[in-house]
């Protein structure tokens, strides 16, 4: 498995992993037409927008994209990014993909920057975030009106100098 940035060409590859992920994991956790709604937002267009202002990462198997993962500013901010749309394909989910996605988010210059790492995490995302060492935002552990879970970690940048 190899974890590299997004080329344009990816788009249509990670929105299809995103949209078999929605459709096959998180239906567990949602009503499907929220899942539909949002793979509306998914499509090649909003991959290649969102990955003009993070480092977007796709991950990939013998030339397949199996999943992705992007970090940006948090609300443009220098010392506090968010994690955004990590997904990886159902097939290939607890096989450590997803814990080398976040890694190597962690190891991105945003994350290296900041004081706070943030993430709005799905419902069927959070038992994964939490063993990446994720806490919830201001102790909150509470859905939100997106119906997600904002985690939190906090970093001392004294360690990366």
């Amino acid at each position: 498995m190899n974890i590299r940035l997004l080329i344009p060409e990816d788009a249509q590859a990670v929105s299809d992993v995103i949209v078999a992920t929605l459709r096959v994991s998180n239906t567990r956790d949602y009503p499907p037409e929220m899942m539909e709604e949002l793979i509306q937002h998914m499509q090649p267009a909003d991959i290649l927008q969102r990955a003009s202002w993070t480092h977007f990462y796709v991950a990939e198997d013998a030339g397949k994209i199996i999943g992705c993962g992007a970090i940006g500013p948090y609300w443009g901010r220098e010392d506090e990014s968010s994690l955004f749309t990590i997904f990886v394909l159902p097939e290939y989910q607890g096989k450590g993909i997803g814990r080398k996605i976040v890694e190597t988010l962690e190891g991105d210059e945003f994350a290296l920057r900041a004081k706070r790492i943030e993430i709005p995490a799905s419902i069927t995302g959070l038992p994964f975030y939490r063993k990446m060492g994720y806490g919830f935002k201001n102790g909150s552990d509470q859905l939100d009106e997106e119906r997600l879970y904002r985690l939190e970690k906090h970093r001392n940048i004294a360690d990366k100098e």
